[in-house]
């Protein structure tokens, strides 16, 4: 299946033959959320062109990663299991990569598919355990996300709803999530807007979710 291959024997070698394309990683980044159909893995993945996409689908689909299912009328790529055994290789290299991020380019966008695998990414189970149980509706750039954490579990889905904290943000809510900005001043200086319920409640959706950058 592999469109390029390294002539090397070795588990690394394999994965980047099967995932190391252009895009891959990012298809697979996207159906990590949850099953697409073909125009909503294009409309979250803009700059992505319709040949390489459709190429990239069908390469990932002959190496097991991924399959087509019908839904309701409609087909949808969705991950296998032996695909979601990528997870964990999905979040470690956000964790690793939020490291060297910093400020984002003007043509940079954030999807809310992508931002969902970032809070996965920055997600602390251990800490979220000892604190009550809480919603945050969140509308970052044009994500527009539901994330509620009890205990140890995470939920985020699209849309809005019944939340504790309701607040809004840009990209700079990864200086947040990294430590570098204090929810307090995030709030003063406008980088996070609190909508609705207690703006005291961003200090803990800051410990809730956090990556050292």
């Amino acid at each position: 299946m592999a469109a390029r291959e390294y002539g090397q024997y070795d588990g690394v070698t394999r994965g980047l033959e099967l995932v190391g394309e252009r895009w891959a990683l990012l298809i697979v980044r996207d159906l990590l959320v949850g099953p697409r159909r073909y125009g909503e893995l294009a409309a979250g993945l803009p700059r992505i062109p319709s040949n390489i996409l459709a190429a990239r689908l069908k390469e990932l689909q002959e190496a097991g990663v991924l399959r087509r299912a019908p839904r309701s009328r409609v087909v949808v790529y969705e991950l296998t299991p032996y695909g979601r055994e990528l997870e964990p290789v999905v979040l470690a290299l956000g964790a690793w990569g939020f490291k060297a991020m910093g400020d984002p380019r003007e043509e940079q966008v954030l999807t809310p598919d992508s931002m969902t695998i970032s809070l996965r990414t920055a997600f602390r189970p251990e800490v979220a355990a000892d604190l009550p149980a809480t919603a945050y509706a969140a509308q970052i750039g044009p994500a527009e996300l539901l994330i509620r954490v009890a205990g140890p579990t995470l939920d985020v889905t699209r849309g809005d709803g019944p939340a504790d904290l309701a607040f809004a943000a840009g990209p700079g809510i990864h200086r947040v999530i990294s430590g570098e900005l204090a929810p307090a001043r995030a709030i003063a200086t406008g980088v996070v807007e609190v909508l609705r319920g207690r703006g005291v409640l961003l200090d803990r959706f800051a410990s809730t979710f956090h990556l050292a950058a």
